[in-house]
């Protein structure tokens, strides 16, 4: 298929700088679209294009033409990161991998066709799709929120310019004033990230507002790294944090954001600012492209492949893949597992067992950082969870800030993995 320029401007496609000339599919190569520029998709073409010895043709279908990543955009709530920190271009993946990069939204597959469809009116064929579109949100999942009230109750679980709203209602907030949360059901994106954001929030209040308080209302009995958080807030914010589990309303909640409450068990209780993280499933493309079975796309462990379609790919958030928690170091290795695997049907290269590994870096304050992760094996069922680690609460000083620098250690190395 070949997009003149002038179709190929006028419709709305546009392609990153690198890229000024037309996108051409070169005759008689194996052709992959890839859906999502995140953790996952950059991941994946990025690792598609550079083994491929040219032999594959790689587009990646991305409206943001600047990524901010969700992972560490705690971190910036926190004062410890600027924004311009998480920020990332596709130029190198344009410029010095090939990668046919298209600013565009997907909204549409054809799955008998093998074709995309782009807002801009492009349509793209495939011989293999990728989706990553991360997430999207579970409408009612707390009544009283949907993404019309989003600027007054951000959810901030996207990156970028919401992470940006939240902070700045924080610091708006009335000197002892309260902030809320309302923490999200499971399965959800990165299962530590509220309970970090819930430090990171304390941080900052400590420094512009130190006698504000902090409730978080969480439907869920137990959270990742429960007792390491619970040790670090009663450390170094006692008083400030109060929790409500489902023993005591968290899983009856509702909103009302024209008037700041928070309706907890029928309780109403006054806010100045909130940060709601509804439900999740996986991104509407995933529907759209008919591969979900209720809230999530499951795939085969052993390639990334749909269970429901061979020729499509799910990483990342959006699978249901097994014991894998929904994060970005997920995702990037999801996709290098999915490249391989592509590229041995495509190519007939090597392909060898899927193996996978996670981390979950959380900061809590300054230099106390904690971790947890794990060490996966795909088997016919499900991507399994072979060995794991977690910090351990009453951790010295020296080795939490040593974990903490490990954080800013692998940030630095993913986001060069996934954007060269």
């Amino acid at each position: 298929m070949r997009l003149n320029r002038r179709a190929f401007i006028g419709t709305g496609v546009a392609a990153t700088a690198a890229l000024q000339a037309p996108m051409v599919w070169s005759q008689g190569r194996a052709r992959v679209v890839v859906i999502g520029g995140g953790a996952g998709g950059a991941t994946v073409a990025r690792y598609l294009a550079k083994d491929s010895n040219g032999e594959i043709d790689v587009v990646l279908v991305e409206p943001a033409k600047h990524y901010y990543t969700c992972f560490f955009s705690n971190l910036y709530i926190g004062g410890f990161q600027d924004m311009a920190d998480l920020g990332h271009s596709y130029g190198t993946l344009a410029a010095e991998y090939g990668v046919n990069v298209v600013h565009d939204w997907a909204v549409g597959v054809d799955r008998d066709a093998k074709t995309v469809t782009l807002a801009g009116g492009a349509v793209l064929s495939y011989d293999r799709l990728v989706l990553s579109p991360g997430i999207d949100f579970v409408d009612g999942s707390v009544p009283g929120w949907d993404v019309s009230v989003q600027n007054k109750m951000p959810h901030a679980y996207k990156g970028g310019s919401q992470a940006e709203l939240l902070k700045a209602q924080i610091e708006a907030m009335p000197e002892g004033g309260r902030f809320a949360m309302v923490a999200p059901p499971n399965p959800y994106r990165c299962p530590p990230g509220p309970y970090e954001r819930i430090s990171m929030v304390a941080h900052l209040l400590t420094q512009v507002n130190p006698t504000a308080k902090i409730l978080l209302v969480d439907p869920k009995e137990s959270f990742s790294k429960q007792a390491l958080f619970e040790e670090g807030w009663q450390k170094h914010y006692g008083g400030m944090v109060e929790r409500i589990g489902p023993d005591f309303g968290g899983d009856k909640v509702e909103v009302r954001a024209d008037t700041m409450e928070v309706i907890i068990d029928g309780n109403a209780e006054k806010v100045d600012a909130c940060n709601v993280i509804p439900g999740q499933k996986a991104g509407r493309i995933c529907e759209m492209a008919g591969v979900t079975e209720g809230n999530w796309a499951p795939v085969t462990g052993h390639t990334m492949q749909s269970r429901i379609d061979g020729n499509v790919y799910v990483l990342g958030d959006a699978s249901n893949q097994g014991d894998m928690p929904k994060s970005g170091y997920s995702a990037n290795s999801q996709a290098k597992v999915a490249a391989m695997a592509i590229r041995g049907e495509l190519l007939g290269s090597s392909v060898f067992p899927a193996k996978f590994s996670n981390t979950c870096w959380s900061l809590i304050a300054t230099d106390d950082g904690v971790k947890v992760g794990a060490a996966y094996e795909a088997t016919d069922e499900k991507i399994a969870s072979v060995s794991s680690f977690i910090s351990q609460t009453g951790e010295d000083a020296d080795l939490r800030k040593q974990t903490y620098e490990e954080s800013l250690g692998w940030y630095a190395g993913i986001t060069s993995d996934m954007f060269g």
